[in-house]
């Protein structure tokens, strides 16, 4: 179980580099929903999702290599993993399935990854990652 000094000291790393998204409560009722909701807009992290957060803190905690750092990914992660690296002086290559979303690509390409579309599935595209790492 992580502690809650655990938890803050992750936030006291990853602080300066990403966003405080804003939570958005909803009545009982909205959405065609009966329990009222509260909304999370992690979509307007960096790199466009929670994951950011998690690259932050792994590279932060991290001993990064001057190689940088190698990563598999669908989209997200490897979105996140880029923007982090970049943001951070590291080397980032990402390497996706040749079934990557053209869009997914381009905005790891954007955030200054070497991307690698390895295989027809994700599966390929991580086992060439883990060569390229070892």
């Amino acid at each position: 179980m992580i502690s809650r000094t655990e938890v803050e000291a992750a936030w006291g790393l990853i602080r300066p580099y990403v966003r405080c998204t804003p939570v958005i409560e909803l009545k009982p009722g909205s959405l065609d929903v009966t329990a009222s909701l509260a909304l999370k807009l992690e979509s307007l992290q960096v790199s466009g999702s929670f994951k950011g957060r998690g690259a932050f803190h792994k590279l932060l905690a991290s001993n990064v290599p001057a190689a940088g750092i190698v990563a598999a990914s669908g989209g997200n992660h490897g979105a996140a993993a880029a923007y982090a690296a970049r943001a951070l002086g590291h080397k980032a290559e990402i390497f996706v399935p040749t079934i990557a979303a053209p869009a997914k690509v381009a905005r790891l390409r954007s955030y200054g990854a070497v991307v690698h579309q390895i295989g027809p599935v994700y599966a390929e595209a991580r086992a060439a990652s883990e060569a390229r790492a070892a």
